[in-house]
């Protein structure tokens, strides 16, 4: 904690660290139990995984070392009204959440969390965490200029995001305090605030079918990367936090950050490391050539059921959707949820301006394996395990390419840009 010890915010009646009815009430597992109020909504699910479910007053229970560990910390020190509002001077339950009470203070982080973290709340507010990015998706198909005129949206698909997509693009107590909604919500360690988010609990609650799966080499005839088997890394090894905290900068999406993890920070010379590098070091992305299969789906209704495309193991190579962020002819590209009825269960029948983004976006899959199905070559060459060829009648690898006979009908006009078709090697498809 930064200069906290015995802070109280402006305006806060808290009583400070001394312990109050607050504390008296949530320590004590038996009256919890006789007083909680049963849950009237649903268990968050997303990407068709249902969230383990705490007991609403284990969510809520104060104890074990987390809790030990929280009252020496200086967040201690603010007290539960200092950051929660309510009533902190009564027993009664109803009493003491009535009012101004907030069950996530974070989510107030500009008036809850800046007055110790100032400079991180500041750089938060563009995040792509904070949901910057997803916002700029919803808002430009929906025919806005970006996710600076997200608010314009009506009400119930802003509700609809805020019930849905919120649940991941959170804000700062989804990470340091609590389990993300995506996880089944509640008190992840007593109430203790973590500075570094546990990778299996926290980050990859979120982040589940797309990197979690590719990481740990969960799904059918995947190993996980060998970033995580050779090098124990976790996902702080090389996102830091101007990365996930933002720094400042109002950025598009993810790839746009001034200063993402590059291969070559770590690997150095790779450009001349082998042929296949010499040759196409500046064609693709990394993981074209060293990713293996990974999870793709598509096609939901936010807020209905799963995804009418249900994930699958896929690999596409595409031409690059982001040639003004990344200096690539061809990448990875991973198919999304995205579909012209997203909202439908929110009153909006179709996006006004579904074609403005693909259905397929940049994709950098964390499999990485030095030996993968294109590069473990032996004495051959790229044409056995990348180039297309015609053997007879068949074209070997073509399944490897994103064409426009991979699409949908309501994918094409979205996608025209980043398929292969007329833009590989003539004597390839010859």
């Amino acid at each position: 904690m930064i200069g906290c010890t015995n802070y109280q915010i402006p305006g806060s009646t808290s009583p400070g660290p001394e312990e109050n009815n607050c504390e008296t009430c949530h320590t004590d597992y038996d009256r919890l139990v006789e007083v909680y109020t049963p849950d009237t909504v649903a268990p968050v699910k997303g990407y068709g995984v249902e969230a383990p479910q705490y007991a609403p007053y284990d969510r809520v229970f104060l104890g074990g070392s987390g809790y030990d560990s929280y009252k020496a910390s200086g967040h201690y020190a603010v007290g539960c009204t200092g950051c929660h509002n309510g009533d902190g001077e009564t027993e009664e339950k109803d009493l003491a959440h009535t009012g101004d009470f907030i069950s996530h203070p974070s989510q107030f982080y500009e008036d809850k969390c800046a007055a110790c973290h100032q400079d991180i709340t500041n750089d938060f507010t563009s995040s792509i965490h904070n949901g910057t990015g997803l916002k700029r998706m919803v808002a430009m198909r929906s025919g806005l200029s970006g996710a600076s005129e997200f608010d314009q949206l009506p009400q119930h698909q802003i509700d609809g995001y805020n019930d849905n997509c919120a649940i991941c693009h959170g804000d700062c107590g989804n990470c340091h305090v609590v389990r993300p909604p995506m996880s089944g919500g509640g008190l992840a360690d007593g109430h203790n605030f973590n500075k570094t988010p546990d990778m299996s609990n926290v980050c990859l609650s979120c982040h589940a079918e797309t990197i979690g799966h590719d990481f740990q080499g969960i799904d059918p005839a995947t190993e996980p990367d060998i970033h995580l088997t050779l090098n124990g890394f976790d996902c702080l090894s090389c996102h830091d936090g101007p990365e996930l905290h933002g720094d400042g900068q109002p950025v598009d999406q993810r790839y746009a950050y001034a200063e993402l993890p590059e291969c070559e920070s770590c690997h150095t010379g790779i450009e001349s490391a082998n042929n296949f590098h010499t040759v196409h070091i500046g064609d693709f992305n990394c993981q074209v050539c060293h990713s293996q299969d990974f999870n793709n789906c598509g096609s939901c209704h936010i807020g209905g059921d799963d995804a009418r495309i249900p994930a699958y193991l896929g690999f596409k190579i595409a031409v690059n959707p982001l040639p003004d962020l990344m200096d690539y002819s061809f990448t990875l590209v991973r198919r999304t949820t995205t579909a012209p009825d997203n909202w439908v269960e929110y009153g909006v029948a179709e996006y006004a301006d579904f074609d403005v983004h693909p259905t397929y976006n940049y994709a950098s899959p964390h499999n990485i394996l030095r030996l993968t199905d294109r590069t473990d070559v032996g004495t051959e060459s790229c044409n056995s395990n990348c180039h297309i060829r015609k053997e007879g009648e068949t074209y070997v690898n073509k399944e490897l390419y994103l064409f426009q006979s991979d699409l949908l009908d309501w994918e094409m006009d979205a996608d025209s840009a980043i398929i292969v078709d007329g833009k590989l090697p003539d004597y390839w498809m010859n």
